[in-house]
């Protein structure tokens, strides 16, 4: 379907079908318009509109089919597919307008997040042929690559990512990633960042239940309250997750994970910020 038949949809059915909001789908084509519109200039043309091109984009992250298929759906070669997503990623993220806040934003807007929530989030790849053992995950049983997301207990607003192989234990990749917190922000996390207390005094984990015992009702408690709280970056994975090239086996390169990650972080906080 060509963007000529799907910008009649309602926006709850547009986002359904593209994972952006028409808003959004518009502020990206303005971006996208001076370098992907060549009409009257020379070089080659690409028989679909700076829309569609787009929509091809999103249709990729959204549905995580193969390129191949993708290209036969758009009558367009396996390898121009393949340019053109690195193509409008790569003018998305130098844009300026898709942007995460960063690590730094921690501590030089602390009033604003005095609530912050950390998680991690794995999505599989194919077994490497190299060095399996560092992407293998003991906890999913297959290879995987691991990211970490720091997000406003108030708001859901992504502030940070950090990504690690499979293999790097959750609190392993908060010491490597040494968030700049200050001592009066709470974080709040669950039951693998034990020990978070000895590096940011202002931390709340979960209580563990004891071997061959049950913990107390007042503990029982505080691990409810606790997950109520920490049910935001819950949802800002699921919200993640939407795109299925996060979700379904990762059959890309590696190295560009981050970028698509932290890409698709931004346009969610955008969205989570747009008064629609």
């Amino acid at each position: 379907m060509t963007y000529e038949q799907l910008q009649h949809l309602q926006p709850k059915a547009f986002k359904r079908r593209c994972g952006v909001q028409p808003d959004t789908f518009n502020l990206m084509v303005e971006i996208l318009n001076p370098h992907l519109d060549r009409r009257g200039k020379r070089g080659g043309q690409c028989k679909l509109s700076v829309e569609d091109q787009l929509l091809l984009v999103l249709e990729y992250w959204r549905e995580y089919r193969t390129q191949f298929h993708i290209g036969t759906s758009w009558d367009l070669s396996e390898s121009a597919v393949c340019r053109l997503i690195s193509k409008v990623e790569r003018l998305l993220m130098d844009s300026g307008k898709f942007r995460l806040p960063g690590k730094k934003q921690l501590y030089q807007q602390a009033d604003n997040w005095s609530v912050i929530v950390v998680d991690v989030t794995e999505s599989p790849i194919e077994r490497p042929k190299k060095n399996q053992r560092a992407y293998y995950s003991g906890q999913k049983k297959y290879h995987t690559l691991k990211a970490q997301v720091v997000v406003n207990q108030q708001t859901g607003q992504i502030i940070c990512t950090a990504f690690g192989k499979g293999r790097v234990h959750d609190f392993r990749l908060f010491k490597i990633e040494q968030l700049p917190m200050l001592p009066e922000q709470l974080c709040l996390a669950d039951k693998g960042y034990q020990g978070l207390a000895k590096l940011h005094s202002s931390s709340c984990l979960p209580t563990k239940k004891p071997r061959q015992s049950k913990l107390a009702k007042s503990e029982r408690q505080h691990n409810r309250l606790l997950a109520r709280l920490r049910i935001v970056v819950e949802h800002v994975n699921r919200r993640l997750k939407i795109f299925r090239i996060l979700a379904e086996r990762y059959r890309n390169r590696r190295r560009r994970f981050g970028l698509r990650f932290n890409l698709i972080s931004a346009i969610l906080n955008f969205e989570l910020a747009s008064p629609s």
